[in-house]
């Protein structure tokens, strides 16, 4: 058996397609219409966010709205949590904004704010992330933990108190890409001074057939992605 044949059997036998196929079969075999036409619907629409190109169409104005810096002049960085595990490990988002705050401590010899509470009394992702970096050599006098926050409002509440106690006048605000638009919003919303350094993109960008196979990691992004432009729309409306 092939190579591509393997694959192509894996990605049909597994979520998504799997119940993409499914709802398929309903809407073919149903007798009654409204029955046929939401099973058509579900299918349709779980196709679509599970594949690379709408995916990336869900990411693009959240992406593109603030490019990466070639320098900073700022007074510390702050890197925001992207959520963690209840082992206590790092999700993937957490870790590489901490990269991208690790690398520019690295570069310019900055202070890291790292801002995340915990949830359903599980230890401070601001703890997690700072366990991380003192394993990678970073001084524990060069970071601050924020663990009171639970979201990007409160992120940028506590972070200013930290700014105000510790006289910085402009931080880097470190995040993923997607999140970069609501978190810039509310941190100057706050009163602060920042320079986006965004990370953790999502887009894929160039296509090939395997783009348009439905994949579950593809619909994982496509969530985020969804959850985010909600997430901006209340924010917009609350704050």
């Amino acid at each position: 058996m092939s190579f591509v044949v393997k694959k192509l059997l894996s990605f049909l036998l597994l979520p998504p397609a799997f119940f993409i196929i499914l709802f398929l079969l309903l809407a073919i075999l149903s007798r009654r219409k409204q029955i046929s036409f939401l099973a058509f619907g579900g299918a349709l629409g779980l196709y679509m966010l599970s594949v690379e190109p709408i995916k990336d169409a869900l990411y693009k104005p959240l992406e593109e709205a603030y490019p990466v810096p070639q320098r900073i002049d700022v007074d510390a960085v702050v890197v925001l949590g992207g959520g963690s595990y209840k082992t206590g490990i790092l999700k993937e988002d957490s870790m590489k904004r901490l990269f991208a705050g690790f690398t520019l401590h690295r570069k310019y010899s900055l202070p890291l704010i790292l801002s995340g509470g915990a949830s359903l009394g599980n230890l401070p992702e601001a703890e997690v992330m700072k366990q991380v970096l003192e394993e990678l050599g970073v001084d524990r006098k060069s970071i601050i933990t924020e663990v009171r926050s639970r979201d990007t409002y409160e992120n940028a509440l506590y972070v200013k108190e930290i700014c105000r106690e510790r006289s910085f006048k402009r931080v880097a605000l470190v995040t993923s890409a997607y999140h970069m638009p609501r978190a810039v919003e509310t941190f100057k919303k706050a009163g602060l001074d920042v320079v986006p350094y965004p990370t953790d993109f999502k887009r894929d960008k160039r296509y090939n057939l395997y783009s348009f196979i439905p994949r579950m990691s593809v619909l994982n992004d496509s969530y985020k992605a969804l959850r985010e432009h909600l997430g901006s729309l209340a924010y917009s409306m609350l704050y």
